[in-house]
């Protein structure tokens, strides 16, 4: 049972306006699988992390993503057991399933490569990421690729994975709020509006560019007035009650934007200094218990390493 324990941080998914195409990891909390040989073929799964995830290793991302591994792996016969430790909760929108997915992939990776055999790259990582995270959330590749890669990054295909990151050059802050709600990715996929005005596209299309070029430039303002949603948001708003005060606390507070962390209930806020961070975590604290919810809060920067191995 010696094997090797992988590590992979959570994320904000869908950064600002960056619908399924920017992805930011964050330091603090993350998700962790010990995978190790066994003498059965297939993948067992031991521990799932959580009672209310599955040990059915059809529907356990990290299973999925371990055997995406073992599949591409030449003249392995044996099997894997996983134990994973949950450091995310679940349907929170910090990228919990994606970390899982990833973690199991890079320490299954690991323990094909110590065998002797070929590892997987970073595409190949990303495939096995991604096909967990289709099977239990949805086909997308910002937390996953943000969880194996670290830093922001920016999804430009899918088939095969494109992504590419995110020069940072400057310091951000994120005080990120989570009310006691569970948003399933799917039901938040699922109140996305089908189409919207082309004014909305060109507007969203907008703010992306310059989320992304506030980050390369190292321009605080600039990002904190790119970060509108115009299309997610809004939608899903109704599934996170005390969202909009919330949002408004933290701005007043000095944030220098908010919107939802990947599909919510989590709530983040950009800042330019941690005292700004932990005032906003409050000030957001606050107003989520006023609208009847308790409320975790908790400040990060952003994470540039990525998945790794523990030992």
């Amino acid at each position: 049972m010696t094997g090797v324990l992988a590590y992979a941080p959570g994320g904000i998914g869908n950064l600002g306006p960056g619908l399924d195409v920017l992805g930011c990891a964050i330091t603090g909390a993350g998700d962790e699988v010990h995978a190790w040989w066994t003498d059965q073929p297939g993948v067992l799964v031991v521990d799932a992390g959580h009672p209310d995830l599955p040990s059915d290793p059809s529907q356990n991302a990290c299973a999925i993503a371990a055997r995406a591994v073992l599949e591409r792996a030449v003249g392995i016969e044996q099997g894997i057991a996983l134990r994973t430790i949950k450091g995310l909760p679940l349907a929170a929108g910090q990228g919990g399933s994606s970390a899982s997915a990833i973690a199991a992939a890079v320490a299954v990776n690991q323990l094909v490569v110590m065998r002797g055999g070929d590892g997987l790259d970073r595409v190949g990582l990303l495939q096995a990421g991604l096909e967990a995270e289709a099977t239990v959330a949805g086909r997308h590749l910002d937390n996953v690729a943000s969880a194996l890669m670290g830093g922001v990054i920016c999804v430009r295909g899918i088939d095969p994975p494109d992504v590419s990151h995110v020069p940072v050059r400057m310091d951000l802050w994120f005080a990120l709020a989570h009310p006691s709600i569970r948003v399933r990715t799917a039901d938040a996929r699922a109140v996305l509006p089908l189409s919207f005005p082309r004014a909305t596209m060109i507007a969203q299309l907008a703010s992306v560019a310059s989320l992304v070029n506030a980050l390369c430039i190292g321009d605080h303002a600039l990002f904190g007035r790119s970060l509108v949603d115009l299309v997610a948001e809004p939608a899903r708003a109704s599934l996170v009650p005390g969202f909009g005060a919330a949002k408004q606390a933290a701005l007043e507070a000095g944030a220098l934007g908010v919107s939802f962390s990947g599909s919510g209930p989590t709530t983040f806020a950009a800042c330019d200094t941690e005292i700004a961070a932990l005032a906003a975590a409050e000030a957001m604290r606050w107003a989520f218990e006023a609208a009847g919810h308790s409320c975790s809060t908790r400040v990060a920067t952003i994470d540039f390493e990525g998945a790794r191995c523990r030992e």
